[in-house]
């Protein structure tokens, strides 16, 4: 069973103060969403579903988008009570399942959506098959991870480190080694998995995907001169991995 961290009251008090929890889909909430927006093909008339929905800021947009079923799912119960009060659409439903052991139907959907949740889950080669069985022929799958390089390191709290010429350099190790990660991040002990991009890459063409699109993201310089991010040091090393695979 995934860690339900988000459950936990000192963890979940601490997300919700995020800015990606205060501004949702803006750019100084989520500034990866319009590289992410543009792997997401017309909604019109189409089902969505969003694994590892938290606060229901892409299911909402994919009904405001026109698809006419969304289907939210998440682990935790007060991540998924405030997505159902922050907004009433007939068209959205959400379900509390773990990733681990979620059953998916097969032929149900157009596009499978998740952000930052996979790196979650320990069977993710077990979810990634279902996801290719449940999509419908031509569909997408479209997600973002943690990128590797940040879940790399073996610390619970790495930290950016200075080389003698005052540059900051971040302490990758223990990258070819894959397996589970513990970050103190906002709590301690929260437990996550470490894959290799190539993992990743892997799982999808082992499924029967067909990549489409990859990027290994960090806040452009547009980004951070215009202040809609203020990650400079993520210039780096890359911050996210964002893709999209097809079901062909």
């Amino acid at each position: 069973m995934t860690q339900n961290i988000y459950d936990q009251e000192d963890f979940y008090t601490g997300y919700a103060s995020l800015p990606r929890s205060i501004h949702g889909l803006t750019p100084t909430g989520a500034p990866e969403w319009p590289i992410l927006r543009s792997y997401i093909p017309p909604l019109h008339n189409s089902s969505f579903l969003d694994l590892g929905c938290g606060f229901g800021w892409y299911s909402r947009w994919a009904a405001e988008q026109g698809a006419t079923t969304v289907q939210g799912i998440d682990i935790s119960s007060k991540m998924l009570e405030r997505a159902r009060n922050d907004a009433e659409n007939r068209r959205i439903s959400y379900q509390r399942a773990d990733l681990e052991s979620v059953v998916l139907e097969d032929n149900v959907y157009d596009v499978v959506f998740s952000s930052l949740a996979l790196h979650y889950v320990v069977n993710l080669k077990g979810l990634v098959q279902q996801v290719h069985g449940t999509l419908k022929p031509g569909g997408s799958f479209v997600f973002s991870v943690e990128h590797p390089t940040v879940l790399a390191p073996r610390s619970s709290d790495p930290k950016w480190m200075l080389d003698d010429e005052g540059k900051r350099s971040w302490p990758l190790n223990g990258y070819l080694d894959e397996g589970q990660r513990e970050r103190d991040w906002l709590a301690k002990g929260v437990v996550k998995q470490h894959r290799t991009v190539a993992r990743y890459v892997k799982m999808l063409i082992s499924a029967g995907f067909v990549l489409r699109a990859i990027e290994e993201w960090g806040p452009s310089i547009e980004q951070i001169e215009s202040g809609e991010c203020n990650w400079r040091g993520a210039r780096e090393r890359p911050v996210y991995l964002l893709v999209k695979a097809v079901k062909v």
